[in-house]
């Protein structure tokens, strides 16, 4: 949910009752303030330690988020508010030490001090924060220095809901034993590269909706029991030291919406289970995958594992063997640049990437037919260069006939094999860059790459006036002057001077 800013103190007047105030609550009963909630609201400056804020011993909630409270540090008077629940001081500009003096508020449910960055807890400091604080549910520490062993008897807290240790230096090993904690939703422990251990082990009895790690010291294989997980909705193992084989219990996260875990080192086939989701994203509104990342990994197998109606991005950079892209409807951004794919392609443009947005297939094993129709009302990048037969296998002719009303703004076929002319209805690609929207004479086209194909025939001069860079047509020593004094020249197909 996101944050309205304004500056909620403009509505204070002097001499009325504060608890009418925009951001004061009351009690009802003893008219004591009980929660201030001034998040958002544009506050700026040092909070010194007399500050009138400091003098409501009653206050059960205290919500400062997302200020710019430069100079201040999250100080000993915080540890004044004996009743308080809730502290949030999140992303608020806080810097220096964290007063010990936190810990003593020993009616927490809820800690956040994320995204102070320049905020760091003294030695045992956070050890001592975590021994105390036990009636803690949510506690989230995220881009503050910790510099701490992880405090193992964390994971005994049975009332924690949401941990966030992202980027908190923490090192040591991660318990390798089982996590009994059946409210525990969300997980972050992403940035603590000195922190090491195997994939977390969780009973089944357990609420997990969202799990972050990345750090090559987590490695080993994803055990069986990751199928335990079933509440999981974002799956996040973001260049970590696993490897091994997906195991095929994970097409058992029937909830899960984004899975990512570019940068590990898992090998094998594909588990043809996720194509078991299938049939689930179908019959139910929520629960459905919507980011795929699977990227700069060795796993083999089929694209047409992933047969989801509702897929929007899929990422498999680096990915290897084969592809297909089968029943992919709802994919709006495809990059298999960089791989080994071999990629079987369809003309039937009812069945290929209809609502496809960018569509990058350079560098690969490609071999097909090409669907012009894919994408022909959506389509705005499409990178089909350095797809030679060593590459790719790509041939024959550009179409002469692109789709009128498509959103094309960014071609390359450098580095394939076409042959024959450039089809004359470039021209209905009028979101190409710089396309003229009337008269082909009037040409305004910027940059132009068709580098190592084999076009033949003369360039047509009057339609690359306007050109500010061009690259390696390979029209022997020919030479040419563009916009003024800029020079050109084409030596053997190297280009010796492009400018602008």
């Amino acid at each position: 949910m996101m944050s309205t800013f304004y500056p909620k103190t403009e509505s204070w007047k002097k001499g009325s009752d504060c608890c009418s105030w925009d951001g004061v609550t009351c009690d009802w009963v003893t008219g004591h303030v009980i929660e201030l909630d001034l998040s958002c609201s544009w506050l700026f400056g040092t909070i010194h330690s007399n500050t009138t804020l400091f003098h409501l011993p009653h206050l059960q909630r205290l919500n400062l988020a997302f200020n710019n409270f430069r100079g201040s540090s999250i100080s000993a008077g915080f540890g004044r508010f004996s009743s308080l629940t809730h502290l949030n001081l999140c992303d608020s500009e806080f810097s220096g030490p964290i007063s010990p003096e936190i810990s003593h508020l020993s009616n927490l449910v809820s800690l956040d001090l994320s995204w102070n960055i320049d905020t760091e807890f003294a030695p045992h400091g956070f050890d001592s924060l975590v021994q105390n604080l036990t009636k803690l549910q949510k506690l989230h520490l995220g881009g503050i220095s910790i510099s701490s062993i992880f405090p193992k008897f964390l994971l005994n807290w049975a009332s924690l809901v949401s941990l966030d240790l992202l980027d908190g230096a923490l090192h040591g090993r991660f318990p390798d034993h089982d996590i009994h904690l059946p409210k525990l939703e969300v997980l972050d422990l992403r940035w603590n590269n000195g922190l090491s251990g195997t994939f977390p082990q969780f009973s089944e009895n357990n609420s997990l909706t969202e799990l972050y790690l990345s750090s090559k010291n987590f490695s080993g294989e994803l055990p069986a029991s990751i199928g335990n997980l079933k509440s999981l909705k974002i799956l996040v193992l973001h260049n970590c030291g696993f490897s091994g084989s997906i195991p095929s219990s994970i097409g058992n996260l029937k909830s899960l919406m984004v899975l990512a875990m570019p940068g590990c080192e898992f090998s094998g086939s594909i588990p043809a289970s996720l194509g078991n989701l299938t049939q689930i994203i179908a019959c139910t509104s929520i629960g459905i995958i919507l980011v795929l990342d699977l990227s700069h990994n060795k796993l083999t197998g089929h694209i047409g594992e992933f047969q989801f109606d509702s897929l929007e991005y899929i990422d498999l950079m680096a990915f290897w063997r084969q592809a297909t892209l089968g029943k992919l409807r709802n994919l709006t951004s495809l990059d298999l640049s960089n791989n080994m794919l071999s990629l079987t392609t369809s003309d039937d443009s009812k069945s290929m990437l209809p609502y496809i947005e960018s569509l990058d297939l350079s560098n690969n094993n490609i071999s097909g037919i090409w669907s012009w129709n894919m994408g022909k009302n959506t389509l705005q990048y499409l990178n089909l260069s350095y797809n030679l037969i060593r590459r790719n296998r790509f041939h024959g002719i550009i179409p002469q006939t692109f789709l009128k009303g498509n959103a094309i703004r960014n071609l390359d076929f450098n580095g394939n094999q076409l042959e024959g002319l450039l089809p004359r209805s470039l021209i209905i690609c009028r979101k190409l860059e710089g396309v003229p929207k009337s008269n082909p004479h009037s040409l305004s086209l910027r940059i132009i790459d068709l580098a190592y194909n084999d076009f033949e025939g003369d360039l047509p001069e009057m339609y690359l006036r306007s050109l500010k860079a061009t690259m390696n047509v390979d029209e022997g020593n020919m030479t040419r002057k563009y916009m003024g004094t800029v020079i050109i020249r084409f030596r053997n197909g190297d280009n010796q001077g492009v400018g602008d």
